[in-house]
């Protein structure tokens, strides 16, 4: 009798064989982005294209994201007579939690859905193929662009959240619950410091190369033709989802773990 050469595979072997190929993907992006040619024009025509689709749905998320979290706390603090820090709990949990995963849903949901359809669109119609051909590597051509444009509009995104979920927290609490302002910001500037916006930024830079890199790996592998590309938009926006919140567990563990609070 010959030897099986088809072995049924183990279950949950599809599942690390593409997590293996994001994994290349993603290595593959930071080589590449130090090679010439460098795509100047594709990268500031994406980085427009994601800023233009996201930065309205973000402004409008941050406000509610900023005053529901201000009138939780607020509440919260008013019960255990602790008004006083109301303005730095409501900042720092708005800056380092809700302002970078707000931007990276957002450039998930809008910019990152927009870049997988286009990259499938691409695919199904061997645009792709045609330029492996002519010895034009997709990868930088197409894709390196676009990872850092999402990079560089998660940064700055991350900054405007931040300043509209403060201000809208601000409003909230001052207005709504008859809170201080000037304990407001007292409270901020006594316990807030200048790693915590470093840290909220490196999370959207982060953010942002996770949900390009999983919208461009999925749009170069669609499966069924035109319906497999809208599939593939569909996971794409899943996956990020997971991997975001995953992400965010691990870096505020790293960061509360490494980087000591103010005045401790």
């Amino acid at each position: 009798m010959g030897v099986r050469t088809n072995a049924p595979s183990f279950p949950g072997a599809g599942a690390i064989r593409e997590t293996g190929r994001l994994y290349s993907l993603g290595l593959d992006v930071v080589r590449l982005t130090f090679r010439r040619p460098f795509q100047a024009r594709e990268l500031i025509q994406q980085f427009w294209f994601i800023a233009s689709v996201s930065i309205l749905p973000t402004a409008l998320v941050a406000i509610p994201f900023g005053a529901v979290i201000a009138l939780h706390i607020g509440s919260l603090t008013a019960q255990i007579g602790a008004q006083s820090f109301t303005g730095a709990a409501s900042v720092l949990a708005i800056i380092q939690q809700a302002s970078p995963i707000v931007t990276a849903l957002l450039i998930a949901g809008a910019g990152g859905s927009a870049m997988c359809a286009d990259l499938g669109s691409r695919t199904i119609r061997e645009e792709i193929d045609a330029m492996e051909v002519l010895g034009v590597s997709p990868i930088q051509r197409l894709i390196v662009p676009r990872v850092l444009a999402a990079m560089g509009v998660a940064a700055f995104l991350n900054g405007m959240v931040s300043v509209v979920g403060v201000l809208g927290g601000y409003f909230f609490n001052v207005i709504m619950q008859n809170g201080t302002p000037g304990a407001y910001l007292a409270s901020f500037s006594a316990l807030a410091q200048l790693p915590d916006l470093w840290i909220s930024e490196i999370k959207a830079v982060i953010f942002g190369f996770v949900a390009a890199i999983v919208a461009s790996y999925r749009g170069l592998n669609p499966k069924g033709g035109p319906k497999g590309v809208g599939d593939a938009v569909n996971q794409s926006v899943v996956i990020t989802f997971l991997l975001l919140f995953l992400l965010n567990l691990v870096l505020t563990t790293l960061y509360l773990q490494l980087v000591p609070a103010k005045g401790s």
